[in-house]
């Protein structure tokens, strides 16, 4: 090797390092070229879209926010020749109706009743929408079992007779006696710990000294006393004990509550005509959801049947009232159905819209859910019949799982759709939240040329901030439950 050859020899110690990726395929401009630009027809549909946008957006919010009007009394002060510029959105017109969009006409010394009927259904549907808080079935019992016995006697009120309350509530301080006298045993004391042995000492002389039949400290102590008893047992027992002592603790919270609230003395009646608002709106569309989901899921199964009867029926009924607008229904149910019923038989006009709503949106709901147990494969059903299940174990742990995780894009759909349509309940004289803001109109204090715009914005708001709620919730449903295998 000549010197020449030695000088020009070299070996490398290490490895080139990486060199970064071109600018044009990593970070916002490579997923522009990929999603917006990548044929001549993307980028003319994406540049007509930003032209629309640019037409919509900012005019939009110099009208809402830019423009608008969020200080005043009366008309004066959203009209553009006495404030002397050009006036947008007229955010006093709400303020000065928000309680009557919210409630309607019910009397206002009684907010308190819807207003705690919204906590307590916000209370109890959080925890259940979130997976990793516990006692699920605990919740879904009080929220679908509980809560719209609740709700129905706060929104309603009136005195609770001929329903068994009296007897009731003598159970409950009955209940309340017997646990006086048991945190007293010793015997007790070994089967739970220290913590919850502590409590029942300390409430037992609170119980005694606070004991009436109807005093909320004593509900209250005994509701906690239990609650902490069941959660702190050393020694679990068997999942039937459990339940005993969850049923027990729930029976006394629930004494607790109607005479907190005041059912056994009787709250003020109001009657369903004065309701209205957000009020209706939200009670129309938690009827419908709650109710047509477990209605679809039957008629979709009977329609499936192999009973001839039972399919008949499920059919005709799926059929009926997917053939009739939901115009015709809530018609029918307020002013025909009426005539059909003897004298002396009076149904409110709420209630006979909730049951016309809830038997419109489970049809829909059946052909949804009758979708999904129609993508199961044929095998599913044969291994769950090779396990040796019955029909109802085999539908309720093998095939409807899987069937309502397949539709539920479809199921949410429905939802959004059926709490949209409450705003069809003002044909028939029910004011929701759509009908009180055209009522509001109506009031000459406030007729100024942007007040229409303004309501009718802030009912978007207010739909869109609701349904894509459920939207998004939808989406994180359908992540979580994505337990297939992706490429």
């Amino acid at each position: 090797m000549t010197d020449e050859a030695a000088n020009l020899a070299f070996a490398r110690s290490r490895m080139i390092d990486a060199m970064a990726p071109p600018v044009a395929a990593t970070g916002a401009i490579a997923w522009l070229r990929k999603n917006l630009f990548n044929s001549w027809i993307n980028a003319l549909l994406t540049l007509v879209a930003l032209y629309l946008v640019w037409l919509i957006v900012p005019p939009l919010i110099r009208f809402l926010l830019i423009d608008a009007v969020w200080d005043g009394a009366s008309r004066d002060d959203c009209l553009a020749e006495k404030v002397g510029r050009q006036v947008g959105a007229c955010w006093p017109f709400i303020q000065a109706k928000f309680k009557q969009l919210v409630y309607g006409f019910y009397p206002a010394d009684q907010y308190w009743r819807p207003n705690l009927t919204f906590i307590l259904g916000a209370a109890l549907l959080i925890p259940l929408l979130i997976p990793r808080v516990p006692y699920k079935t605990l919740n879904a019992i009080l929220f679908f079992g509980v809560f719209p016995v609740l709700a129905f006697f706060l929104l309603v009120g009136g005195k609770i007779e001929g329903l068994g309350l009296a007897a009731f509530l003598r159970l409950v301080d009955t209940i309340l006696s017997l646990l006086v006298g048991l945190a007293d045993l010793p015997v007790i004391g070994p089967l739970f710990t220290d913590l919850a042995y502590v409590l029942a000492l300390l409430a037992s002389p609170i119980l005694r000294i606070v004991h009436s039949p109807y005093g909320l400290w004593n509900d209250l102590v005994v509701t906690m006393l239990l609650t902490a008893l069941v959660v702190a047992l050393v020694k679990r027992p068997p999942g039937r004990v459990r339940a005993v002592l969850w049923t027990i603790a729930a029976f006394v919270a629930f004494g607790a509550v109607i005479k907190l609230i005041g059912f056994d003395r009787g709250l003020e009646h109001v009657e369903t005509r004065l309701w209205g608002g957000l009020l209706v709106t939200l009670v129309v569309a938690v009827t419908g959801i709650v109710a047509s989901l477990p209605l679809g899921i039957m008629l979709a199964l009977g329609r499936r049947s192999q009973l001839p009867v039972v399919r008949f029926f499920s059919v005709i009924f799926i059929e009926f009232w997917r053939g009739v607008p939901l115009i015709t229904v809530l018609f029918f149910a307020t002013y025909i159905l009426p005539l059909f019923m003897p004298a002396n038989w009076g149904i409110d006009a709420l209630l006979r819209a909730l049951v016309g709503v809830a038997l419109f949106s489970a049809a829909y709901m059946a052909e949804v859910v009758r979708g999904g147990l129609q993508a199961i494969p044929r095998g599913q059903y044969e291994g769950a019949m090779a396990l040796g299940l019955g029909y109802w174990k085999m539908m309720g742990l093998i095939i409807l799982p899987q069937a309502l995780k397949l539709v539920i894009p479809g199921i949410v759909n429905n939802f959004i759709g059926l709490f949209k349509d409450t705003t069809l309940v003002m044909i028939v004289a029910i004011f929701d939240f759509l009908g009180q803001l055209r009522a509001a109109f109506a009031d000459p204090n406030w007729s100024t040329p942007v007040t229409l715009f303004t309501g009718f914005a802030f009912a978007g708001i207010v739909y869109f901030i609701f349904c894509f709620g459920m939207s998004r919730y939808s989406l994180f449903v359908e992540r979580r439950l994505d337990t297939g295998y992706r490429r």
